[in-house]
């Protein structure tokens, strides 16, 4: 990280970041309200803490590193298969 902050690209991956993370509380509350689907909701968000941390470290603290890049497409791509299991159920 430079002393002028972080550059677009930082932003952008770190933006990208924190998408799935919210969405994945936002599960975790909507599964804890209707006591349903709770074992997914539980894991994935300590599955991101701890793949993000992992990946963080090992890239040397750059966010736009190719590791935490693969954990970002990770998560997105859950997104993906949570919405499509949520289409065929409903």
């Amino acid at each position: 990280m430079n002393e002028s902050g972080l550059t677009r690209a930082e932003k952008f991956w770190a933006a990208a970041a924190v998408i799935p993370f919210l969405l994945s509380l936002a599960l975790l509350g909507i599964a804890i309200s209707r006591q349903t689907f709770l074992a997914f909701a539980i894991g994935w968000p300590i599955i991101q803490v701890i793949g993000y941390a992992g990946s963080f470290k090992r890239s040397g603290g750059q966010i736009d590193h190719p590791l935490v890049k693969t954990q970002v497409w990770l998560h997105w791509m859950m997104i993906a298969m949570l919405g499509l299991i949520l289409m065929r159920v409903l």
